[in-house]
């Protein structure tokens, strides 16, 4: 049997601890209906006995294990108590000695700036929550962070992308474990993929900006084919047919940015991906719109906190 530690701290994202459980929990029941030993013993540690997560939902916890005794498998969860618990250095130092107890330690979504507090990611490829990315490579330039993968194993230490993604973090254990047989047999059962197509970065700002009520979806399309064009409030209520005074209300109300901003988060959002796959910088600022090398770079500056040049460089 294979005994796993999942770690829960104050505000953890829900999704983030009980989509690796079920995963485990569901291998377990496979296992077990066969007439087979369940493989996976799993237990939610905390600093408390009762944790409260973001969701509202508190979970009970047993007490983080004294080092020395060997565990499969820790699981750092991720979600809006990161940092606090970053800032925490006992639970941090618990986390660097558990680990070295540990056979293999991962982490979900944004529980990374956690393995990464402890430096169990410097030197390491790794992912986390592509909202987060920019704010972990300022605050980890040791980790070699990649932005796009769903999850991503380095030696003994794994990584996962977003709440979801540790889910297939987790199926991708049991199929290590157990096989590829088990590990599918869990996936249709939870009725999701095995190995899911495409990466994080399909979920960003466009899917942010479609949060509202729907009815500019069209427009952002069109302003994602046309990057490079007249992208001017007046040519925006022109396609949108509204007046520019109406069209800059209604935007506002519909997605909480102004038609300006909402220009700029998804011109550099664009030029990003570019820069991932190794384009010019200059060839860059042309095509995603920004006029200039010295535009894309203030906007970089004011947006991410980095410039262009040194994102190309990191990702």
């Amino acid at each position: 049997m294979r005994h796993i530690e999942v770690l829960a701290y104050p505000d953890i994202q829900l999704l983030d601890v009980s989509g690796p459980l079920q995963v485990f929990a569901s291998a377990n029941d496979f296992k077990t209906q066969t007439g087979e030993p369940a493989p996976y013993e799993v237990t939610v540690v905390a600093a408390s006995p009762r944790i409260r997560t973001s969701a509202g939902l508190v979970m009970e916890a047993a007490a983080l294990p004294a080092h020395g005794g060997e565990i499969d498998t820790l699981i750092v969860p991720g979600g809006w108590g990161v940092n606090a618990a970053c800032d925490d250095p006992v639970l941090v130092q618990w986390i660097a000695g558990r680990s070295r107890d540990a056979t293999r330690t991962a982490s979900v979504c944004s529980g990374a700036m956690l393995l990464a507090q402890a430096g169990l990611l410097d030197g390491r490829r790794a992912v986390t929550h592509w909202g987060r990315c920019a704010e972990f490579a300022r605050r980890f330039p040791a980790v070699r962070l990649e932005p796009d993968p769903i999850f991503i194993r380095d030696g003994n230490v794994w990584t996962s992308a977003g709440v979801t993604a540790g889910i297939d973090l987790a199926l991708s254990l049991v199929e290590a474990d157990l096989g590829r047989h088990t590990a599918l047999s869990v996936a249709r059962e939870l009725v999701v993929f095995l190995k899911r197509p495409g990466g994080q970065a399909q979920f960003s700002q466009t899917l942010k900006l479609q949060q509202g009520d729907g009815r500019f979806d069209r427009l952002h399309g069109w302003i994602l084919e046309n990057l490079a064009g007249d992208l001017s409030l007046a040519q925006l209520a022109d396609h949108a047919n509204m007046s520019p005074r109406s069209f800059s209300r209604r935007y506002r109300e519909a997605t909480g940015r102004t038609p300006a901003r909402a220009i700029e988060e998804i011109r550099i959002e664009a030029a990003r991906r570019m820069l991932e796959r190794g384009q010019p910088v200059n060839q860059t600022a042309r095509r995603c719109g920004f006029g200039s090398e010295e535009t894309m770079r203030r906007g970089f500056l004011r947006v991410l906190g980095t410039n262009p040049r040194d994102y190309r460089e990191r990702f």
